[in-house]
Order: C-alpha cells, then sequence, then structure tokens
C-alpha cells in the first residue's frame, strides 16, 4: 500500500477538526500540514462570529499567542549564546544586572538562561502584571524589582518575560519595534484576522490586536504577541527541518533535551503530550492559550500546526481543544 501523499494526510488530520467545528466547540480552524511531498492547508467555520460572521480563509491570520516563545524569543537568546554575548548557564544579570537589584542574595538573580528556556525555574506559572497599571515601563520595572515567591519548576510565561527584558536590554529596543521576523507581525489587519476574546477589560472583541493581557499592558513582550498564517509557519518549520532558517547550534538546541518533557524553549515528544501519541520521540512542539500550536517531525521531515480561535467570544468554555491537539497529531502521524 503506498504512503499517503500530503494532501490525503492532511484530509485525515482534518477529521477530527471538522467535528469540533460542527460540534460548537471552537468557531473555526486552520491545518497546515507540510511533508516530503509539499504542503496542504485547511480551512473551516468562521474566523469570528460576533458581533459580526467572517468565514475562516486559509490565509487568516492569528494571534500566535505563546508560539512567541519559541518563534522568537528563543532563536534570539541561542542566537546572543552563539555569538558569545551571553553564557547560556549564567544569570541573567549578565544583561540585567537590577534584577531584584535591592536584595544581592535574591534567588532570581542566579536563574540562568538555560533555565528559563526550560522552564526549569521557581517562577509562577503566570501573575495578572495587567492589573499593576498601564505604565509599560513602570510595569517592566515592577518585574524585576519584584519579589518573586518561588515554587516548583512549572511551565511559567514569566521566564519569557525576563527573556525578552533581556533582549530589549541588549538591542537597546522594545520587542514590537524588532522585526518581528519573516512570515510575522506584531499586529494583523482586524479584517483578515480570527478574533478572539470579547475582552471584559478592554471593552472590546479582539481581532488583530494582541490578546495576551500582560502583553498588552506591557506593550510587547517575550511570551506573546506574534501573528502569523498557517503558510508563514509552514514556511518557518521547512527552514528548522531542512536546516536552512536556523543555525546548527540554534536546530541543536531546539531539540536539545533539557527534561523529560522539555528543550531549550520547545516541549518534546512525552506521554499525554500535545503532539499525539503516534508522534515520533524526535517530534517537538509548542502551543498557544489563544488555540494555536506548531509542531516538527524531524524524522519524517514533517511539520504541521493547528490554528484555532477556541477563546472566541470567551476563554471561560471548555473548548476540548486539548484533546483535539492530541487527536490532529495522531491522524497526521499514524502510518496505517
Amino acid at each position: 500500500m503506498p504512503p499517503l501523499s500530503v494532501t490525503q494526510r492532511a484530509a485525515r488530520a482534518f477529521v477530527p477538526v471538522r467535528a469540533a467545528i460542527y460540534a460548537g466547540r471552537i468557531p473555526g480552524a486552520v491545518l497546515g500540514l507540510l511533508g516530503r511531498d509539499g504542503r496542504a492547508v485547511i480551512a473551516g467555520g468562521v474566523a469570528q462570529k460576533v458581533p459580526l460572521a467572517r468565514p475562516m480563509t486559509e490565509g487568516t491570520w492569528f494571534d500566535l499567542a505563546s508560539l512567541t516563545k519559541v518563534l522568537f524569543t528563543t532563536p534570539r537568546i541561542l542566537a546572543l549564546a552563539e555569538a558569545g554575548h551571553i553564557d547560556l548557564d549564567g544569570p541573567l544579570t549578565q544583561l540585567l544586572p537590577d534584577l531584584r537589584q535591592y536584595d544581592p542574595a535574591a534567588w532570581e538573580r542566579r536563574v540562568s538562561f538555560r533555565q528559563c528556556l526550560g522552564h526549569l525555574t521557581a517562577f509562577p506559572a503566570v501573575v495578572p502584571i495587567y492589573t499593576y497599571g498601564r505604565d509599560p515601563e513602570l510595569l517592566r520595572a515592577w518585574v524585576l524589582q519584584h519579589e518573586w515567591i518561588a515554587g516548583p519548576p512549572v511551565y511559567s510565561d514569566i521566564n519569557f518575560i525576563l527573556l525578552g527584558l533581556a533582549l530589549e536590554r541588549f538591542f537597546g529596543m522594545q520587542i514590537r519595534t524588532m522585526a518581528a521576523g519573516t512570515g510575522f507581525s506584531w499586529a494583523a489587519d482586524p479584517a483578515v484576522s480570527a478574533a478572539t476574546e470579547d475582552c471584559t477589560w478592554r471593552g472590546r472583541v479582539l481581532s488583530g490586536e494582541v490578546h495576551d493581557d500582560n502583553t498588552s499592558a506591557l506593550q510587547g513582550a517575550g511570551h506573546a504577541g506574534l501573528f502569523g498564517t498557517a503558510d508563514g509557519l509552514l514556511d518557518h518549520a521547512e527552514g528548522l527541518l531542512s536546516g536552512s532558517g536556523a543555525s546548527e547550534f540554534v536546530i541543536r538546541h531546539i531539540r536539545a533535551p533539557l527534561s523529560d518533557s522539555r528543550t531549550h524553549g520547545w516541549q518534546r515528544a512525552h506521554p499525554g503530550w500535545s503532539g499525539g501519541d503516534a508522534a515520533p520521540a524526535e517530534t517537538i512542539g509548542h502551543t498557544g492559550f489563544t488555540g494555536t500550536g506548531l509542531w516538527l517531525d524531524f524524522a519524517a521531515g514533517r511539520a504541521w500546526c493547528l490554528l484555532t480561535n477556541r477563546i472566541h467570544p470567551t476563554r471561560h468554555f471548555d473548548s476540548g481543544i486539548a484533546e483535539l491537539r492530541r487527536a490532529v497529531g495522531d491522524a497526521v502521524c499514524a502510518e496505517a
């Protein structure tokens, strides 16, 4: 029996996506699949349903949320290490000397770049920084001087907020003024974007502007903020799979395990992860809160993205996104 083509594999993987749309679990989605024989992109549902309905298209732009961590922040931190500007095992104070500057013994001053990349720090998962004000420079100072309560290592936005601040210090500019990268941007045309939440504190349905509360208040941060399309993600993935899109140093590190579930920035295949049980061991991936995800299977030379607007118009709803991501991954990777 001949192997499935990329088009056939994408069609199979879109079956659970279509079911989730018809069941009302998600408004819409775009699935992109890249293989050695080409690529396929399939769209379904709506990009926005309130206050007006708009159809989802293959070229719809999405708020990529935490994919920013691996598409933007991780490769730039690794590039600084490759160039000798930082030591990955050295403390963040190499670039942020004022981190907890009033307490030289503070544990935060010993946290390394590598620990942040691998989510191996004692920072909490997330803190509502945006509730402390709207002045982005004041909020940056708050992040740096706040006495963080140490806890067990968890996946933490704080890790990448600090890495973003380190990039800002090195380059002397805020993240939102840096080049977002080929195929990506820091905002998008609302008319061609997937809507996210009807935001309670901003008082409107968000489309084309960042959903993440802390990124909005900071006016750019290292953990969220990028926008992109399925083709943009597949182009980026193709560069990583072929070795043309990043240096050997960067690619080696994003594949190198730091724990049972993490590499430098990325998640690695492990039981129960977002990429499904059929994904080979060398697969890496990452997800975004808005309903996005990107996975790279280096063994098969394959990548796929699932982009949904699962928090539109509210996050306070069980969309079943975790199960959907795993079902798509299994359908993409299964050989039978």
